[in-house]
């Protein structure tokens, strides 16, 4: 499994419009897009000084799946206009990390 990770920074006054953008647009047309060996997605958010961070990590089967939902230049991030237009910054490349060990505990 691959686990394709991204930042993106807004202004603490724009955070849960951006959160809203991302879960009821971004996510959903991700999703839309019925990309093959996509396995979902996880969003974190946290309160920093200077504003809020927040982090979108998506798994993939494989980086061939990638390659097939961003295309060769899988590294480049994706980041539709309505999340461009409340984000302050954002990571232009994300990283991406072959899974090697997950454990749960309850």
């Amino acid at each position: 499994m691959i686990k394709r990770i991204w930042h993106g920074w807004t202004d603490p006054g724009m955070a849960d419009t951006y959160a809203h953008v991302l879960t009821t647009q971004v996510i959903p047309g991700i999703e839309a897009k019925a990309i093959p060996g996509y396995l979902g997605i996880e969003v974190l958010r946290r309160n920093l000084e200077t504003g809020v961070e927040f982090i979108t990590i998506m798994s993939f089967r494989s980086l061939d799946d990638i390659i097939a939902f961003q295309g060769p230049e899988y590294e480049r991030s994706y980041v539709p206009d309505a999340a461009r237009d409340v984000l302050k910054r954002w990571d232009l490349i994300s990283q991406h990390y072959e899974l090697e060990d997950a454990r749960s505990y309850e």
